[in-house]
Protein backbone atom coordinates (compact mmCIF):
# COMPACT_ATOMS: atom_id res chain seq x y z
CA UNK A 1 0.00 0.00 0.00
CA UNK A 2 2.93 2.99 1.02
CA UNK A 3 4.70 1.39 -2.48
CA UNK A 4 1.48 1.88 -4.51
CA UNK A 5 1.19 5.76 -2.91
CA UNK A 6 4.97 6.30 -3.68
CA UNK A 7 4.16 5.34 -7.10
CA UNK A 8 1.31 7.71 -7.70
CA UNK A 9 2.82 10.55 -6.05
CA UNK A 10 4.51 12.01 -8.76
CA UNK A 11 1.24 11.85 -10.76
CA UNK A 12 -0.71 13.94 -8.01
CA UNK A 13 2.03 16.54 -7.72
CA UNK A 14 2.24 16.80 -11.68
CA UNK A 15 -1.90 17.21 -10.86
CA UNK A 16 -1.83 19.77 -8.69
CA UNK A 17 1.22 21.82 -10.36
CA UNK A 18 -1.01 21.96 -13.33
CA UNK A 19 -4.01 23.17 -11.25
CA UNK A 20 -2.01 25.35 -9.55
CA UNK A 21 -0.80 27.39 -12.78
CA UNK A 22 -3.90 27.46 -14.28
CA UNK A 23 -5.29 29.14 -12.11
CA UNK A 24 -2.08 31.53 -11.49
CA UNK A 25 -3.06 32.03 -15.25
CA UNK A 26 -6.65 32.78 -14.80
CA UNK A 27 -6.02 35.65 -11.85
CA UNK A 28 -3.21 36.83 -14.12
CA UNK A 29 -5.75 37.10 -17.17
CA UNK A 30 -8.44 38.94 -14.81
CA UNK A 31 -5.98 41.12 -13.48
CA UNK A 32 -4.78 42.22 -17.34
CA UNK A 33 -8.67 42.16 -17.94
CA UNK A 34 -9.06 44.99 -15.10
CA UNK A 35 -6.42 46.34 -15.99
CA UNK A 36 -7.47 46.89 -19.59
CA UNK A 37 -10.99 48.47 -18.61
CA UNK A 38 -9.49 51.09 -16.62
CA UNK A 39 -6.98 51.99 -18.83
CA UNK A 40 -9.92 51.86 -21.30
CA UNK A 41 -11.90 54.14 -19.08
CA UNK A 42 -9.18 56.54 -18.85
CA UNK A 43 -8.36 57.37 -22.10
CA UNK A 44 -11.88 57.25 -23.29
CA UNK A 45 -12.55 60.13 -20.68
CA UNK A 46 -10.30 62.56 -21.37
CA UNK A 47 -10.60 62.13 -25.11
CA UNK A 48 -14.29 62.52 -24.60
CA UNK A 49 -13.33 65.52 -22.54
CA UNK A 50 -11.16 67.38 -24.93
CA UNK A 51 -13.67 66.52 -27.68
CA UNK A 52 -16.43 67.81 -25.68
CA UNK A 53 -14.48 71.25 -25.06
CA UNK A 54 -13.88 71.51 -28.41
CA UNK A 55 -17.55 70.80 -29.24
CA UNK A 56 -18.32 73.59 -27.03
CA UNK A 57 -15.91 76.31 -28.08
CA UNK A 58 -16.75 75.36 -32.06
CA UNK A 59 -20.85 75.98 -31.29
CA UNK A 60 -19.98 79.09 -29.67
CA UNK A 61 -17.86 80.37 -32.23
CA UNK A 62 -21.29 79.18 -34.68
CA UNK A 63 -23.41 81.46 -32.46
CA UNK A 64 -21.40 84.11 -32.49
CA UNK A 65 -20.77 83.89 -36.16
CA UNK A 66 -24.52 83.47 -36.76
CA UNK A 67 -25.40 87.06 -34.35
CA UNK A 68 -22.54 89.12 -36.72
CA UNK A 69 -24.22 87.84 -39.82
CA UNK A 70 -27.74 89.14 -38.50
CA UNK A 71 -26.16 92.44 -37.37
CA UNK A 72 -25.19 93.15 -41.04
CA UNK A 73 -28.28 91.55 -42.40
CA UNK A 74 -30.85 91.46 -39.91
CA UNK A 75 -33.84 89.71 -42.27
CA UNK A 76 -30.76 86.96 -43.52
CA UNK A 77 -32.48 84.43 -41.34
CA UNK A 78 -35.92 84.38 -43.20
CA UNK A 79 -33.76 82.53 -45.79
CA UNK A 80 -30.82 81.15 -44.01
CA UNK A 81 -32.41 79.32 -41.25
CA UNK A 82 -34.84 77.57 -43.48
CA UNK A 83 -32.25 76.89 -46.08
CA UNK A 84 -30.03 74.96 -43.72
CA UNK A 85 -32.84 73.55 -41.53
CA UNK A 86 -33.54 71.95 -44.82
CA UNK A 87 -30.28 71.12 -45.86
CA UNK A 88 -28.85 69.55 -42.48
CA UNK A 89 -32.21 66.92 -42.31
CA UNK A 90 -31.50 65.97 -45.67
CA UNK A 91 -27.95 65.60 -45.35
CA UNK A 92 -28.73 63.39 -42.25
CA UNK A 93 -31.21 61.16 -44.04
CA UNK A 94 -28.45 60.55 -46.46
CA UNK A 95 -25.60 59.66 -44.36
CA UNK A 96 -26.26 59.59 -41.22
CA UNK A 97 -29.72 58.32 -40.30
CA UNK A 98 -29.29 57.81 -36.82
CA UNK A 99 -27.47 61.24 -35.99
CA UNK A 100 -30.99 63.01 -35.75
CA UNK A 101 -32.85 64.14 -33.06
CA UNK A 102 -31.05 64.88 -29.61
CA UNK A 103 -28.23 61.61 -29.36
CA UNK A 104 -29.70 60.57 -25.93
CA UNK A 105 -32.14 58.17 -26.82
CA UNK A 106 -29.68 56.79 -29.64
CA UNK A 107 -27.26 55.81 -25.93
CA UNK A 108 -30.68 54.70 -24.32
CA UNK A 109 -31.37 52.08 -26.84
CA UNK A 110 -27.69 50.92 -27.43
CA UNK A 111 -27.65 49.99 -23.67
CA UNK A 112 -30.13 47.78 -24.18
CA UNK A 113 -28.16 45.41 -26.29
CA UNK A 114 -24.63 46.57 -25.85
CA UNK A 115 -22.02 45.15 -28.96
CA UNK A 116 -24.52 44.60 -31.32
CA UNK A 117 -24.80 45.46 -34.85
CA UNK A 118 -27.58 47.39 -34.13
CA UNK A 119 -26.11 49.07 -31.40
CA UNK A 120 -22.99 49.63 -32.85
CA UNK A 121 -24.51 51.94 -35.82
CA UNK A 122 -26.49 53.88 -33.23
CA UNK A 123 -23.31 54.89 -31.29
CA UNK A 124 -20.72 54.56 -34.38
CA UNK A 125 -17.92 57.25 -34.33
CA UNK A 126 -19.26 58.38 -37.78
CA UNK A 127 -22.52 58.62 -36.80
CA UNK A 128 -21.69 60.73 -33.50
CA UNK A 129 -19.04 62.78 -35.70
CA UNK A 130 -21.60 63.73 -38.29
CA UNK A 131 -23.77 64.97 -35.54
CA UNK A 132 -21.47 66.83 -34.02
CA UNK A 133 -21.26 68.71 -37.56
CA UNK A 134 -24.62 68.86 -37.91
CA UNK A 135 -24.94 70.70 -34.99
CA UNK A 136 -22.49 73.08 -35.46
CA UNK A 137 -24.35 73.83 -38.59
CA UNK A 138 -27.61 74.30 -37.10
CA UNK A 139 -26.51 76.86 -34.55
CA UNK A 140 -24.64 78.48 -37.82
CA UNK A 141 -28.67 79.04 -38.95
CA UNK A 142 -29.82 79.81 -35.65
CA UNK A 143 -31.71 76.77 -34.25
CA UNK A 144 -32.69 76.50 -31.22
CA UNK A 145 -30.87 73.55 -30.02
CA UNK A 146 -28.19 72.22 -27.59
CA UNK A 147 -25.03 70.79 -27.44
CA UNK A 148 -26.09 68.29 -24.87
CA UNK A 149 -27.47 65.62 -26.47
CA UNK A 150 -25.24 64.99 -29.19
CA UNK A 151 -22.21 65.54 -26.67
CA UNK A 152 -23.69 62.27 -25.00
CA UNK A 153 -23.99 60.64 -28.41
CA UNK A 154 -20.18 61.09 -29.17
CA UNK A 155 -19.12 60.17 -25.97
CA UNK A 156 -20.76 56.96 -25.72
CA UNK A 157 -19.41 56.66 -29.19
CA UNK A 158 -15.69 57.17 -27.96
CA UNK A 159 -15.92 55.28 -25.02
CA UNK A 160 -16.54 52.13 -27.25
CA UNK A 161 -14.34 52.61 -29.68
CA UNK A 162 -11.52 52.84 -27.12
CA UNK A 163 -12.87 49.98 -24.99
CA UNK A 164 -12.80 47.90 -28.20
CA UNK A 165 -9.02 49.23 -29.53
CA UNK A 166 -8.34 47.54 -26.50
CA UNK A 167 -10.39 44.60 -26.78
CA UNK A 168 -12.57 45.71 -23.86
CA UNK A 169 -15.38 43.84 -23.48
CA UNK A 170 -18.55 46.06 -24.63
CA UNK A 171 -21.11 46.14 -21.67
CA UNK A 172 -23.94 48.54 -20.79
CA UNK A 173 -21.82 49.97 -17.91
CA UNK A 174 -19.57 51.37 -21.30
CA UNK A 175 -22.16 53.39 -22.89
CA UNK A 176 -23.78 54.58 -19.59
CA UNK A 177 -20.23 55.73 -18.51
CA UNK A 178 -19.68 57.68 -21.61
CA UNK A 179 -22.97 59.07 -21.38
CA UNK A 180 -22.94 60.29 -18.14
CA UNK A 181 -19.32 62.06 -18.72
CA UNK A 182 -20.51 63.31 -21.65
CA UNK A 183 -23.12 65.75 -19.29
CA UNK A 184 -20.50 66.25 -16.70
CA UNK A 185 -17.92 67.79 -19.25
CA UNK A 186 -20.99 69.52 -21.43
CA UNK A 187 -22.14 71.22 -18.27
CA UNK A 188 -18.84 71.04 -15.53
CA UNK A 189 -21.12 69.32 -13.45
CA UNK A 190 -19.91 66.25 -12.07
CA UNK A 191 -22.93 65.21 -10.07
CA UNK A 192 -24.97 65.53 -12.70
CA UNK A 193 -23.31 63.20 -14.66
CA UNK A 194 -23.69 60.64 -11.98
CA UNK A 195 -27.38 61.46 -11.31
CA UNK A 196 -27.95 61.37 -15.31
CA UNK A 197 -26.75 57.84 -15.60
CA UNK A 198 -28.86 57.10 -12.89
CA UNK A 199 -32.13 58.45 -13.53
CA UNK A 200 -31.66 58.36 -17.32
CA UNK A 201 -29.18 56.02 -19.38
CA UNK A 202 -29.58 52.92 -17.04
CA UNK A 203 -32.69 51.55 -16.68
CA UNK A 204 -31.89 49.30 -13.66
CA UNK A 205 -28.64 51.16 -12.53
CA UNK A 206 -25.95 48.34 -10.92
CA UNK A 207 -23.84 48.40 -8.26
CA UNK A 208 -20.58 47.21 -10.56
CA UNK A 209 -21.25 50.54 -12.97
CA UNK A 210 -21.03 53.00 -10.03
CA UNK A 211 -17.06 52.80 -10.36
CA UNK A 212 -17.09 52.59 -13.81
CA UNK A 213 -19.37 55.91 -13.87
CA UNK A 214 -17.84 58.10 -11.55
CA UNK A 215 -14.43 57.16 -13.16
CA UNK A 216 -15.31 58.51 -16.12
CA UNK A 217 -16.87 61.45 -14.84
CA UNK A 218 -14.08 62.45 -12.52
CA UNK A 219 -11.41 62.56 -15.51
CA UNK A 220 -14.02 63.79 -17.79
CA UNK A 221 -14.46 66.64 -15.34
CA UNK A 222 -10.55 67.09 -14.76
CA UNK A 223 -10.00 67.51 -18.32
CA UNK A 224 -12.44 70.59 -18.64
CA UNK A 225 -11.03 71.63 -15.51
CA UNK A 226 -7.91 72.03 -16.55
CA UNK A 227 -8.38 73.58 -19.83
CA UNK A 228 -11.74 75.67 -19.28
CA UNK A 229 -11.12 76.46 -15.53
CA UNK A 230 -13.45 76.04 -12.75
CA UNK A 231 -16.23 78.44 -14.28
CA UNK A 232 -19.55 78.51 -13.40
CA UNK A 233 -21.82 77.64 -16.49
CA UNK A 234 -24.73 80.20 -15.91
CA UNK A 235 -23.09 82.22 -13.36
CA UNK A 236 -23.41 82.79 -9.62
CA UNK A 237 -26.35 83.12 -8.18
CA UNK A 238 -26.19 83.62 -3.93
CA UNK A 239 -30.04 84.26 -3.22
CA UNK A 240 -32.30 82.24 -1.36
CA UNK A 241 -35.96 82.23 -0.40
CA UNK A 242 -37.59 82.38 3.48
CA UNK A 243 -40.04 79.65 4.32
CA UNK A 244 -42.80 81.12 4.18
CA UNK A 245 -41.52 82.62 0.16
CA UNK A 246 -40.64 78.78 -0.66
CA UNK A 247 -43.82 77.26 0.48
CA UNK A 248 -45.48 80.37 -1.86
CA UNK A 249 -43.17 80.05 -4.97
CA UNK A 250 -42.41 76.37 -5.02
CA UNK A 251 -46.21 74.69 -5.86
CA UNK A 252 -47.15 77.69 -8.00
CA UNK A 253 -43.64 76.74 -10.04
CA UNK A 254 -43.78 73.22 -9.65
CA UNK A 255 -47.38 72.79 -10.98
CA UNK A 256 -47.47 75.01 -13.75
CA UNK A 257 -43.19 74.55 -15.19
CA UNK A 258 -44.32 70.93 -15.03
CA UNK A 259 -47.32 71.42 -16.42
CA UNK A 260 -45.42 73.26 -19.90
CA UNK A 261 -42.95 70.96 -19.87
CA UNK A 262 -45.19 67.57 -19.57
CA UNK A 263 -47.23 69.66 -23.09
CA UNK A 264 -43.51 70.03 -24.72
CA UNK A 265 -43.19 66.80 -24.41
CA UNK A 266 -46.25 65.10 -25.62
CA UNK A 267 -46.29 67.14 -28.26
CA UNK A 268 -42.81 66.24 -29.63
CA UNK A 269 -43.83 62.03 -28.77
CA UNK A 270 -47.50 62.97 -30.39
CA UNK A 271 -45.81 64.31 -33.90
CA UNK A 272 -44.27 60.92 -34.16
CA UNK A 273 -47.16 59.02 -34.08
CA UNK A 274 -50.03 61.21 -35.05
CA UNK A 275 -52.20 60.27 -37.57
CA UNK A 276 -54.42 63.13 -38.20
CA UNK A 277 -53.76 64.36 -42.13
CA UNK A 278 -51.90 67.42 -42.11
CA UNK A 279 -49.30 66.02 -39.43
CA UNK A 280 -49.29 62.78 -41.36
CA UNK A 281 -48.81 64.70 -44.35
CA UNK A 282 -45.79 66.70 -43.32
CA UNK A 283 -44.13 63.54 -42.42
CA UNK A 284 -44.39 62.30 -45.23
CA UNK A 285 -42.36 65.63 -46.62
CA UNK A 286 -39.15 65.95 -43.98
CA UNK A 287 -37.38 68.09 -45.98
CA UNK A 288 -39.86 70.11 -46.96
CA UNK A 289 -41.55 70.38 -43.46
CA UNK A 290 -37.99 71.02 -41.97
CA UNK A 291 -37.62 74.08 -44.09
CA UNK A 292 -40.85 75.09 -42.75
CA UNK A 293 -39.51 75.15 -38.76
CA UNK A 294 -36.58 77.22 -40.33
CA UNK A 295 -38.82 79.82 -41.32
CA UNK A 296 -40.87 79.41 -37.67
CA UNK A 297 -37.69 79.55 -36.12
CA UNK A 298 -36.23 82.92 -38.41
CA UNK A 299 -39.45 84.35 -37.29
CA UNK A 300 -39.66 83.98 -34.21
CA UNK A 301 -35.88 85.30 -33.65
CA UNK A 302 -36.92 88.20 -35.44
CA UNK A 303 -39.43 89.12 -33.62
CA UNK A 304 -37.74 88.60 -30.24
CA UNK A 305 -34.73 90.64 -31.51
CA UNK A 306 -32.52 87.26 -31.55
CA UNK A 307 -33.30 86.18 -27.81
CA UNK A 308 -34.40 82.78 -29.28
CA UNK A 309 -31.46 81.73 -31.85
CA UNK A 310 -28.95 79.45 -30.53
CA UNK A 311 -29.07 77.45 -27.55
CA UNK A 312 -30.48 80.30 -25.26
CA UNK A 313 -27.43 80.09 -22.74
CA UNK A 314 -27.18 84.12 -22.98
CA UNK A 315 -30.51 84.77 -22.45
CA UNK A 316 -30.15 82.18 -19.43
CA UNK A 317 -27.22 83.72 -17.95
CA UNK A 318 -28.81 86.94 -17.75
CA UNK A 319 -32.19 85.95 -16.77
CA UNK A 320 -30.03 84.08 -13.66
CA UNK A 321 -28.30 87.25 -12.77
CA UNK A 322 -30.83 89.67 -12.30
CA UNK A 323 -31.06 91.23 -15.74
CA UNK A 324 -33.97 90.47 -17.32
CA UNK A 325 -35.86 89.76 -20.72
CA UNK A 326 -38.90 90.44 -22.22
CA UNK A 327 -42.16 88.52 -20.74
CA UNK A 328 -42.39 87.13 -24.62
CA UNK A 329 -38.43 85.14 -24.26
CA UNK A 330 -40.54 81.93 -22.66
CA UNK A 331 -43.33 81.12 -25.12
CA UNK A 332 -41.21 82.34 -28.19
CA UNK A 333 -38.29 80.01 -26.60
CA UNK A 334 -40.86 77.33 -26.28
CA UNK A 335 -41.78 77.61 -30.06
CA UNK A 336 -38.63 78.00 -31.27
CA UNK A 337 -37.15 74.57 -29.32
CA UNK A 338 -40.63 72.70 -30.26
CA UNK A 339 -39.94 73.62 -33.92
CA UNK A 340 -36.38 72.51 -34.18
CA UNK A 341 -37.30 69.59 -32.50
CA UNK A 342 -39.48 68.53 -34.90
CA UNK A 343 -37.64 69.34 -37.21
CA UNK A 344 -35.60 66.37 -37.15
CA UNK A 345 -32.75 67.58 -37.26
CA UNK A 346 -29.45 66.22 -35.09
CA UNK A 347 -29.27 68.68 -31.48
CA UNK A 348 -29.92 68.39 -28.05
CA UNK A 349 -32.97 69.55 -26.02
CA UNK A 350 -30.81 70.28 -22.82
CA UNK A 351 -29.97 73.90 -23.21
CA UNK A 352 -32.91 75.40 -24.73
CA UNK A 353 -34.87 73.43 -22.14
CA UNK A 354 -33.28 74.97 -19.45
CA UNK A 355 -33.16 78.85 -21.51
CA UNK A 356 -37.44 77.98 -21.94
CA UNK A 357 -37.39 77.12 -17.94
CA UNK A 358 -36.02 80.55 -17.04
CA UNK A 359 -38.37 82.55 -19.30
CA UNK A 360 -41.11 80.53 -17.36
CA UNK A 361 -39.25 82.02 -14.37
CA UNK A 362 -39.07 85.06 -15.29
CA UNK A 363 -42.77 85.27 -15.99
CA UNK A 364 -43.17 84.11 -12.00
CA UNK A 365 -41.29 87.16 -10.63
CA UNK A 366 -44.43 89.37 -11.79
CA UNK A 367 -46.54 87.09 -9.63
CA UNK A 368 -44.00 87.15 -6.76
CA UNK A 369 -42.22 90.86 -7.18
CA UNK A 370 -41.36 90.77 -3.55
CA UNK A 371 -38.91 87.84 -3.45
CA UNK A 372 -35.62 87.92 -5.08
CA UNK A 373 -35.97 87.71 -8.99
CA UNK A 374 -32.79 85.19 -9.83
CA UNK A 375 -34.09 82.49 -7.28
CA UNK A 376 -37.63 82.60 -8.68
CA UNK A 377 -36.04 82.46 -12.15
CA UNK A 378 -34.13 79.50 -11.14
CA UNK A 379 -37.14 77.44 -9.84
CA UNK A 380 -39.10 78.36 -12.99
CA UNK A 381 -36.31 76.86 -14.58
CA UNK A 382 -36.10 73.62 -12.49
CA UNK A 383 -39.75 72.89 -12.69
CA UNK A 384 -39.74 73.16 -16.83
CA UNK A 385 -36.65 71.37 -17.65
CA UNK A 386 -37.74 68.68 -15.30
CA UNK A 387 -41.56 68.82 -16.87
CA UNK A 388 -39.64 68.13 -20.32
CA UNK A 389 -36.82 64.93 -19.24
CA UNK A 390 -38.66 64.00 -16.06
CA UNK A 391 -35.26 63.81 -14.30
CA UNK A 392 -35.48 65.78 -11.13
CA UNK A 393 -32.47 64.72 -9.06
CA UNK A 394 -30.71 65.24 -12.55
CA UNK A 395 -32.37 68.98 -13.06
CA UNK A 396 -31.62 69.50 -9.57
CA UNK A 397 -27.88 69.01 -9.61
CA UNK A 398 -27.66 70.56 -12.97
CA UNK A 399 -29.03 74.12 -11.81
CA UNK A 400 -27.09 73.84 -8.42
CA UNK A 401 -23.81 73.13 -9.95
CA UNK A 402 -24.70 75.10 -13.17
CA UNK A 403 -25.65 78.86 -10.75
CA UNK A 404 -23.68 77.90 -7.43
CA UNK A 405 -27.10 78.04 -5.95
CA UNK A 406 -26.42 75.86 -2.91
CA UNK A 407 -28.23 77.82 -0.27
CA UNK A 408 -31.84 76.90 -2.47
CA UNK A 409 -30.91 72.89 -2.73
CA UNK A 410 -34.50 72.36 -0.49
CA UNK A 411 -36.84 74.95 -2.81
CA UNK A 412 -35.24 73.24 -5.68
CA UNK A 413 -36.42 69.72 -4.79
CA UNK A 414 -39.37 71.01 -3.56
CA UNK A 415 -39.92 72.21 -6.94
CA UNK A 416 -38.80 69.33 -8.89
CA UNK A 417 -40.89 66.62 -7.09
CA UNK A 418 -43.69 69.12 -7.34
CA UNK A 419 -43.36 69.46 -11.54
CA UNK A 420 -42.00 65.87 -11.88
CA UNK A 421 -45.93 65.26 -10.48
CA UNK A 422 -47.45 67.79 -12.68
CA UNK A 423 -45.79 66.83 -15.78
CA UNK A 424 -47.08 62.80 -15.31
CA UNK A 425 -50.72 64.34 -15.72
CA UNK A 426 -50.08 65.68 -19.51
CA UNK A 427 -47.48 63.49 -20.42
CA UNK A 428 -46.93 59.81 -18.71
CA UNK A 429 -44.60 58.59 -21.51
CA UNK A 430 -40.82 60.39 -20.57
CA UNK A 431 -39.43 61.63 -23.18
CA UNK A 432 -35.79 60.38 -23.72
CA UNK A 433 -38.09 56.86 -23.40
CA UNK A 434 -40.30 57.81 -25.81
CA UNK A 435 -37.90 58.86 -28.41
CA UNK A 436 -35.70 56.06 -28.10
CA UNK A 437 -38.70 53.22 -29.08
CA UNK A 438 -37.62 53.73 -32.77
CA UNK A 439 -34.17 52.30 -31.55
CA UNK A 440 -35.02 50.15 -29.05
CA UNK A 441 -37.12 48.33 -31.88
CA UNK A 442 -33.86 48.17 -34.05
CA UNK A 443 -31.64 47.29 -31.44
CA UNK A 444 -33.99 43.99 -30.70
CA UNK A 445 -34.91 43.72 -33.83
CA UNK A 446 -38.21 44.25 -33.68
CA UNK A 447 -38.40 47.11 -36.42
Amino acid sequence: MSTGMNRNAPYAVRLVSIVWRRRGARQAGMQIGRLRRRLATGVGAVLLGLVALLFAGASDRAQAVFGVLVARFPYAPLALTPAVFALVVWVTRRTAPYARGSGIPQVIAASRAPDTPPSNALVSLWTACVKLVLTIVMLLGGASVGREGPTVQISAAIMVKVHRYLRVPITSGVLIAGGAAGVAAAFNTPLAGVAFAIEELAAAYEQRVAVLVMGAVMIAGLVSLGIAGDYVYFGVMHETLGVSAVLLVTPVAGVLGGAAGGLFSRLVLGFAGARWRPIAAARAHPILFAGGCGLVVALLGIVTGGATWGTGYGATRALVEGHGQSDWFGPAKFLAALATTLSGAPGGIFAPSLAVGAGFGNLLTGLFAGQPAGAVVLLGMTAYFVGVVRAPLTAVIIVMEATAARGLILPLFATALIADAASTLVCRERLYHGLAKPFVALVEGKA
